[in-house]
């Protein structure tokens, strides 16, 4: 639709229906589920110590961002790329096992960034689809919400409006809110009840890009952390040059060459200045 003046590319933003009907690792129900909500949520993709080490790790990686680089809480965009232990989350097999359930074989690792609302932080995010930001087509990008600190109301988990996923591209306009993200979509309340994406440290969920989803400011005094992974099958196509420029190819082929293959980094290095991709 067309939102206060600006012009949209051209671009499939159709949902894609899983016909997995002999899945690994998902169940029927939950591949279901994702057809018709939009999304799974409460998967397993780390346990005891290991839910400690990868928040000790976003704890060293923010205390660096913030004291050396003078950054914000948000800044930690694309660096799976550059730092090998995000690059190790991102090809976590019990995440990938889940994601090859619902897109096939072949999976791209286009973007990955830390959402984190620290205690009081006064920001929204609209209720947005991720595929109107995205200069890509077709949509079929599926993203892992991967809690790195328990996620619940109080601090503000993320929301689904379920089953918008569906529905085309909705109607936006301008947030006016002390706002993240700049598309708000109009009248939420026409789409129904609200999930809240309550989840335990360690735990993630899985949306489609075309899902409605946004968060409330975090009014509580504890932080939400969570790590955003975007994966595509290797038709998708970038609309604009170079974009896709952290790309990593998590399994399978990608047959066409449609996006840059980055090999495992060594080491952390957190001085290079990264173009933002996939911020929301």
């Amino acid at each position: 639709m067309a939102t206060e003046g600006e012009d949209v590319p051209e671009k499939d933003l159709s949902f894609k229906r899983c016909e997995n009907t002999n899945p690994k690792y998902l169940t029927l129900e939950e591949i279901q589920h994702y057809n018709e909500k939009g999304y799974i949520s409460g998967c397993t993709g780390y346990e005891g110590d290991d839910v400690i080490r990868i928040r000790k790790y976003f704890d060293n990686l923010l205390d660096e961002f913030q004291n050396t680089y003078g950054q914000d809480a948000y800044a930690i965009n694309g660096y799976h790329s550059i730092c090998e232990g995000l690059y190790d989350i991102v090809m976590n097999d019990r995440i990938l096992d889940l994601v090859e359930d619902l897109i096939g074989p072949d999976i791209i690792a286009w973007g990955t960034h830390f959402f984190c609302k620290l205690p009081g932080d006064p920001k929204n995010v609209p209720f947005h689809q991720d595929a109107s930001y995205w200069p890509l087509t077709p949509s079929r990008t599926v993203t892992c919400w991967l809690a790195i600190d328990d996620a619940d109301i109080e601090n503000a988990a993320m929301m689904f409006l379920p089953a918008t996923h569906d529905k085309g591209h909705l109607e936006w306009r301008n947030s006016k809110r002390d706002s993240y993200l700049h598309q708000e979509i109009v009248d939420i309340n026409q789409y129904g009840e609200i999930f809240h994406n309550v989840l335990k440290a360690g735990k993630f969920s899985l949306h489609a890009d075309m899902l409605a989803h946004g968060s409330e400011p975090n009014e509580s005094d504890r932080r939400r952390c969570g790590l955003t992974i975007r994966y595509c099958t290797p038709d998708v196509t970038q609309t604009v040059e170079r974009w896709g420029h952290a790309a990593v190819l998590c399994r399978g082929e990608d047959p066409d060459n449609n996006w840059t293959h980055n090999e495992r980094p060594v080491g952390e290095d957190l001085s290079v200045k990264l173009t933002p991709i996939g911020g929301n």
